[in-house]
């Protein structure tokens, strides 16, 4: 059986973008909702001794932002499925009121039985791709 269309979404389909800025203040917050207080994540000096360029975004934090695309395009948080990626570089974070700019978008990837579609997700930093493999499930109204 050949897939089509669901819902009116076809393969192919772009989900709408999402562009984040991200600081070393919202590190912090990210830090104390989520009590994940690595240095990595605020300490510039450490970060270096560790070998990265600065400090670094939490990967959970880039992961959730990038799978904000998905419940906005679904309309409900629960239409998410199934939701992994690979990490392939930080999202560095430079001092400053600037920040980092995260952006984040996804594509349609494939229908599946039941309502179901696989969404492929990007998200990049200055042209930097920083995941790979991002592919979620989302259950969509029939």
């Amino acid at each position: 059986m050949s897939l089509r269309s669901i819902s009116g979404v076809a393969v192919g389909d772009a989900l709408p973008g999402q562009v984040h800025r991200i600081t070393r203040a919202d590190l912090v917050r990210y830090a104390g909702a989520s009590g994940d207080f690595n240095p990595l994540h605020w300490d510039e000096a450490t970060a270096v001794a560790a070998g990265l360029p600065g400090v670094i975004a939490h990967g959970m934090l880039t992961m959730a932002l990038a799978g904000g695309v998905l419940s906005t395009w679904a309309g409900a948080p629960g239409a998410v499925a199934e939701y992994t990626v690979r990490f392939v570089k930080p999202l560095v974070v430079p001092a400053g009121p600037e920040g980092a700019e995260l952006q984040v978008g996804g594509t349609v990837g494939e229908l599946l039985p039941d309502a179901r579609v696989r969404v492929d997700l990007t998200a990049t930093s200055g042209g930097v791709r920083l995941l790979a493999a991002a592919r979620a499930v989302l259950q969509l109204a029939p």
